[in-house]
């Protein structure tokens, strides 16, 4: 018999968990993208650019059960930040319905639109494990990839995923380094 948990208890258990599955993800599919730029052609790294961005909870499900994260474990009880998160996975894919009509317009516009607008999610995670880590990179992402399109236009197809696996690095230690103070204080 499940004992029921208040929203607190489940955000507090939600927030011990380690949290890098997911952006070890995101920094596999963005790096593959700048390497993978000077290669391709606009419409083959366009294509490559939502595949790869697409993909990112579906590599994040995968590299879960190696971090010990098991995000589709059934066997855990359910928690409501779960289906947060998962939502706030929802919402950027929604956005490419901003992305693809600028796309559309100019396909350089992709990394911007894209390595922007999915990277709001890191703000409502912030909120439920109460660390500064998800403003911290969302903000920094903002800036940083819109600064980067304006100073490289020729190399935003590098430029812009290179910004974003340093920033996904800086955030995984961060988050490696909450997680492993949590345990060890425990």
């Amino acid at each position: 018999m499940e004992t029921t948990r208040t929203l607190e208890e489940q955000r507090q258990e939600f927030a011990q968990r380690r949290l890098i599955a997911t952006p070890i993800a995101g920094l596999i599919a963005w790096a593959i993208v700048g390497l993978s730029a000077p290669f391709l052609s606009a419409h083959a790294i366009s294509i490559l650019l939502f595949v790869a961005t697409g993909l990112i909870v579906y590599l994040g499900m995968f590299i879960s059960r190696f971090t010990g994260e098991h995000f589709l474990d059934k066997s855990k009880p359910r928690n409501t930040f779960d289906m947060l998160f998962f939502s706030t996975v929802g919402m950027s894919l929604l956005v490419y319905a901003i992305a693809i009509p600028f796309f559309l317009v100019d396909y350089t516009s992709l990394p911007l639109t894209i390595g922007i607008l999915t990277g709001l999610m890191w703000v409502p995670i912030s909120w439920i494990i109460q660390h500064w880590i998800g403003i911290v990179h969302a903000v920094a992402r903002t800036v940083a990839v819109l600064t980067v399109w304006y100073l490289f236009p020729e190399s935003r197809f590098v430029a812009i995923p290179l910004v974003i696996v340093v920033l996904y690095v800086f955030a995984i230690a961060v988050l490696e380094k909450r997680w492993r103070d949590l345990h060890r204080s425990a």
